[in-house]
C-alpha cells in the first residue's frame, strides 16, 4: 500500500529518493570499458556473451535486414510513429540557432558559429522491451541540428535480433547506422571505436545502471546528454480530482521499473485515500504489476500539504523529471513552476503524452537536476566556435591594452606577442 505522509512526518530529501540502487556498479564498468578500448570487437563480443547470453554473428544491421524486418510492423503502429515523428520534429525545429556576428566599428569582427557533430551515438535501451519512442526522441533532434550521421546501439532479443517497431523508428528518424549491442560495452564501443563500430563525438539515450555508469566514465573522451536516474513522477491535485486518473497517472511511472517513483501532493486528505484505493486496484491489473507494485510500495508517496501555495513550492524544491499540474485552474499555477524536467498542465494533460506523442522531448533531467539541467535539445547536437578578425588599425589601437592586462597577470610574454609586430 502506497503510504500518505502528513506535515511532520516526512523529510523534503526523501520524497524523491534518489539513490536507490544499493550497489556500486563502477568497478565492474570500468573493467567493461578498459577492456573494449584495448581489445576492440573481440573484447566487445565477449561481453555480449556474458552479459546477454550470445554475440550476434554481425554487430551491424545492414539496410536490406532493417527493411525485412520493418514489414513485420503493424501499418497502423507505422503511421503513428510518423505522425508522432511530425510533431516532435515541429517542437525541435523551433530549437535550431544560428550564429551571429558583431562589428566592433574600428575594424575588428567577432563571430559566432553553430556547427553540427560529426557523430552521435544514440542507445536505445532493448531485450525485454522496446522502446521506439526513445528512437524518435534521441534522433529527431540531432537529424534537425544536422549531425553528419547517427549511431544506433541497442541490446538485441533473446533471438539475436532488434525489436522491429525500434528499427521502424530508426528509419523513419534517419538513424544512418544500426548495431546490436548494448550495456556498457555499447557505450565504450562508441566512445573509443572499435574495429566495427565507429567512435563518435557524443552518446545520448538512457539505460540501465550499468549503461549510467558507463556515460558518466566515458564522459570527457566524448559528450554525452545527462547522467538519468529512475523515472519520476509528481502530480499536484486538488479536491477537485478524480482519484482513479491520479492513481493511472502515478501507475504509468511505476511499471516503468522497481527504481521509478511516483508521488502526489495534494491538501485533500479524502482525495488522498481515495487516490490510495485506486492505486491497490488498478495494480492487480497491470501486466507489469510486480514491478508496478515494489516501485509504489516502496517509493511511492502521498504527502498532505497545508495548502496549494506549499505543494507548488515543494514541487519546485523537488525539481521532478515529470510534474503534473492535475488542477481545475492548472494555468494559474504553471507560471510558479520552476523547477521541472516536462510539465503537464490541465487535467487533459497525462505524462503518458509526453512519452510519446505531444511533441516535447521525454530526455529529461531526473534525480533534481531540473534545478539547472535541460531536457534534451538540437543544442545537444551541435557546438559552437568563435573566431576573430582584426585589421592592422584594430590591433593597434588595442596592443597597449591587451599588453597592460597581460602584465597585471604577470605574463609579459603575452604582452610581447601583441606589441612585437609593432616593433620595427
Amino acid at each position: 500500500m502506497i503510504k500518505i505522509l502528513k506535515k511532520g512526518y516526512y523529510e523534503k530529501d526523501d520524497i524523491l529518493i534518489r539513490d536507490r540502487s544499493g550497489r556500486d556498479v563502477s568497478e565492474v564498468v570500468s573493467n567493461v570499458i578498459f577492456s573494449v578500448k584495448m581489445g576492440g570487437d573481440p573484447s566487445l563480443l565477449n561481453f555480449c556473451k556474458m552479459f546477454d547470453g550470445a554475440a550476434p554473428k554481425k554487430l551491424e544491421m545492414t539496410k536490406k535486414e532493417i527493411d525485412k524486418a520493418i514489414k513485420d510492423v503493424p501499418e497502423e503502429v507505422m503511421d503513428t510513429l510518423k505522425e508522432a515523428a511530425d510533431r516532435i520534429t515541429a517542437y525541435h525545429q523551433k530549437q535550431v540557432k544560428e550564429g551571429y556576428t558583431v562589428e566592433c566599428g574600428d575594424g575588428a569582427v567577432l563571430e559566432q558559429k553553430v556547427l553540427p557533430l560529426a557523430k552521435v551515438g544514440i542507445y536505445i535501451p532493448g531485450g525485454t522491451a522496446a522502446y521506439p519512442s526513445t528512437v524518435l526522441m534521441n534522433a529527431i533532434p540531432a537529424k534537425i541540428a544536422n549531425v553528419g550521421e547517427i549511431i544506433m546501439v541497442s541490446p538485441p532479443t533473446a533471438n539475436g535480433e532488434i525489436s522491429p517497431v525500434i528499427l521502424a523508428a530508426a528509419k523513419i528518424a534517419g538513424v544512418d547506422r544500426v548495431f546490436r549491442v548494448g550495456g556498457a560495452q555499447a557505450v565504450a564501443a562508441l566512445a573509443y571505436g572499435t574495429e566495427t563500430i565507429p567512435r563518435v563525438d557524443k552518446i545520448v539515450g538512457p539505460g540501465n545502471a550499468y549503461v549510467a555508469e558507463a556515460k558518466k566514465q566515458v564522459f570527457g573522451q566524448v559528450g554525452i546528454d545527462m547522467i538519468a536516474g529512475p523515472s519520476e513522477v509528481l502530480v499536484l491535485a486538488d479536491k477537485g480530482g478524480d482519484a482513479a486518473v491520479i492513481a493511472a497517472d502515478m501507475l504509468s511511472q511505476a511499471e516503468h521499473d522497481k527504481m521509478a517513483t511516483a508521488v502526489l501532493i495534494t491538501p485533500d486528505i479524502f482525495l488522498a485515500e481515495r487516490v490510495a484505493e485506486q492505486i491497490e486496484m488498478q495494480l492487480s491489473k497491470l501486466p507489469r504489476e510486480e514491478i508496478a507494485r515494489e516501485s509504489i510500495e516502496v517509493n511511492g508517496k502521498i504527502i498532505l500539504a497545508e495548502n496549494m501555495d506549499e505543494a507548488i513550492e515543494l514541487a519546485n524544491e523537488l525539481a521532478p523529471e515529470h510534474l503534473e499540474l492535475y488542477l481545475d485552474n492548472a494555468e494559474e499555477y504553471a507560471d510558479r513552476i520552476v523547477n521541472a524536467g516536462s510539465v503537464f498542465v490541465g487535467k487533459n494533460c497525462p505524462e503518458a503524452l509526453g512519452d510519446y506523442f505531444a511533441g516535447t522531448n521525454h530526455t529529461l533531467p531526473t534525480s533534481g537536476t531540473a534545478r539547472f539541467a535541460s531536457p534534451l535539445t538540437v543544442d545537444d547536437f551541435t557546438k559552437t566556435m568563435s573566431f576573430t578578425y582584426y585589421t592592422e588599425d584594430a590591433l593597434n589601437y588595442a596592443k597597449d591594452k591587451v599588453a597592460l592586462l597581460a602584465r597585471e597577470e604577470g605574463l609579459e610574454g603575452h604582452a610581447k606577442s601583441i606589441l612585437s609586430r609593432f616593433e620595427k
